[in-house]
């Protein structure tokens, strides 16, 4: 009796050791076991939100694309990246393709009216020294740390899913000690309420990860942040 006690007893551990490594390998987008992402550190996490932090993170953005879609101007906007990429920048240069595609979201102040969209593109490091610069893109650099509270979803990202997953993500935050640096983020931004983070082709049709994103100064926080 006592041994196979004990073989249970092992076999349990056996089996939560593997739930834990499967926790957090779940962490990490899968996409970016196969193509380059930006890195990140994982400083908290509760239900509902994680809070990261990015180091030096080199974007290349769109112009401002007015439309009441969100799907419809992260469309435009990708596309327009993706002829980046393949080529069509001062420098000729096909780039490595990467995850997530961005999308900052300036919501409208009505149903029927245009919302502001951003997309942008992660820079692969091979070519963060001197990327391509392209008629209608700009680049952009995370200088130094920069904070993200975020929550993730699956499925193919839909108009009605923005905003609602951006309010779950507010909802979570609040009460905690990320609340008021959030909140200051976002009123030191006014032009991005959030950003929705895209990791998959649209040819992927199973698990697909999509994350909002609420970027934040980790600073405003405290010295404990680590």
């Amino acid at each position: 009796m006592a041994r196979r006690s004990s073989s249970s007893l092992l076999l349990l551990v056996a089996v939560a050791a593997a739930a834990v490594l499967l926790a957090v390998a779940a962490a990490v987008p899968p996409t970016c076991e196969r193509i380059e992402c930006p890195a990140y550190e994982v400083v908290d996490s509760a239900n509902g939100f994680e809070i990261r932090r990015y180091t030096d993170a080199m974007w290349v953005s769109t112009s401002p694309i007015e439309d009441i879609s969100f799907v419809a101007a992260t469309r435009t906007g990708f596309l327009q990246l993706f002829k980046y990429i393949q080529g069509k920048n001062a420098y000729n240069e096909t780039i490595e393709m990467t995850a997530p595609v961005l999308t900052d979201v300036s919501p409208s102040d009505g149903p029927f009216c245009a919302s502001s969209f951003v997309v942008s593109f992660y820079v692969p490091a091979k070519n963060q020294a001197d990327p391509p610069p392209a008629e209608g893109l700009h680049v952009r650099r995370w200088a130094g740390d920069r904070y993200a509270a975020v929550r993730r979803f699956g499925g193919f990202v839909a108009d009605a899913d923005v905003g609602e997953q951006a309010a779950h993500l507010d909802a979570s935050l609040q009460g905690t000690r990320w609340a008021a640096a959030v909140n200051e983020g976002r009123a030191e931004d006014p032009k991005t309420s959030y950003t929705v983070a895209q990791y998959n082709s649209p040819f992927e049709f199973s698990g697909r990860v999509n994350e909002i994103w609420m970027l934040f100064d980790g600073a405003k926080v405290g010295s404990d942040v680590n």
